[in-house]
């Protein structure tokens, strides 16, 4: 694969951007991904194709996703062949299905996200799941450590819940500052969500289960009973004393099973009250 020497970029701040230049970091990321030649791999921010240049001689199809027009035409400068998929748009627009519908199968996801939309990030690609094998990611490490938070800490919460629910969630090592440039006043780390094949608990209704996760780890201090009147309260038919002692508990005390099956009794309570 012929491979152009092009210019550095000078990261956008307005962007997020902090670009990965540790080679020995991108190789251990790579390796850390165990490619097999007939992946399909969609790169989200692929910057100065610090992973890029490794991971598109070994793959069936790689594809980049970026919003950015200058990391677009060092990409397409770099690659002029089109021995990688050059996709200029926000990822969050990025039809995941479309792609993999394209390539025949489910796709992987890697990539160097930045913190600002880290979240959106996670959703979009655990909304499209059914399409995806699994995710590396770079994520801010404080973040990292709320995807695989435990019960009754402070690093528990909705990325948690939603994250454990729908994959295996790994952090597989930390990256320092220096690794990048500029260099960023927090650690990186890298994870892993090898997607289910279905969630690891049933849910009747994932749209308000989501909606309700979100509701009571918003007011995470707040006991069950305030936070879930403030979630239900356009809802008729659905006492809140019906569900016992567990009014009495924070979101924070609940583990994803019992958030998940809270959330299944509402849904077929309001449910049902609804149609009565």
């Amino acid at each position: 694969m012929h491979i152009r020497e092009v210019p550095s970029l000078r990261p956008k701040k307005s962007l997020g951007q902090n670009f990965l230049r540790d080679e020995n970091i991108s190789r251990k990321i790579v390796a850390a991904i165990n490619v097999d030649p007939n992946d399909v791999i969609v790169e989200i921010g692929p910057g100065e194709g610090a992973l890029t240049k490794y991971l598109a001689p070994r793959v069936r199809k790689l594809i980049v996703v970026d919003i950015d027009d200058r990391v677009i035409t060092q990409m397409t400068h770099t690659y002029p062949h089109g021995e990688v998929e050059v996709v200029h748009e926000d990822v969050l627009e990025t039809d995941l299905s479309r792609i993999a519908q394209t390539h025949g199968g489910p796709i992987r996801i890697v990539g160097n996200i930045p913190y600002n939309i880290t979240s959106p990030i996670l959703f979009h690609v655990l909304d499209n799941r059914e399409h995806v094998i699994d995710a590396t990611l770079m994520l801010q490490k404080e973040v990292a450590r709320r995807l695989v938070g435990i019960p009754a800490t402070k690093e528990y919460g909705i990325l948690s819940v939603v994250c454990q629910l729908f994959a295996d969630v790994r952090v597989l090592f930390d990256v320092s500052p220096n690794a990048f440039y500029p260099k960023p006043r927090v650690t990186s780390s890298v994870v892993r969500l090898d997607i289910l094949p279905s969630p690891r608990y049933a849910v009747v209704h994932e749209q308000f289960a989501r909606k309700m996760i979100r509701a009571v780890f918003g007011k995470r201090r707040k006991m069950l009973r305030n936070s879930l009147a403030y979630f239900l309260e356009e809802s008729d038919g659905m006492p809140l004393d019906e569900l016992g002692d567990v009014l009495q508990r924070r979101p924070e005390e609940l583990t994803v099973e019992q958030l998940v099956e809270l959330a299944n009794t509402l849904y077929l309570r309001t449910h049902r009250a609804t149609e009565n």
